[in-house]
């Protein structure tokens, strides 16, 4: 993922959830990109290409012992 695509997903993920969370490039990935909040990883976001339209998918799993 190019560094202009993370600033403006970290721009985003601060502006529309918290201003506390950060996109990290990924080492040896440039499909996605880490998304924390502070130094705690919460998931990925990918590139999807698929039809010529640009999107990004946020992946985030949840543990049961999280919700407990």
């Amino acid at each position: 993922m190019k560094p202009e695509e993370i600033k403006k997903l970290d721009a985003y993920f601060k502006r529309t959830f918290n201003p506390e969370m950060i996109v990290k490039a990924r080492p040896r990935k440039n499909d996605s990109a880490e998304v924390y909040m502070g130094e705690e990883f919460l998931g990925v976001v990918y590139i999807d290409d698929e039809d010529g339209d640009r999107s990004y998918n946020f992946s985030m799993a949840i543990l049961d012992v999280d919700l407990g």
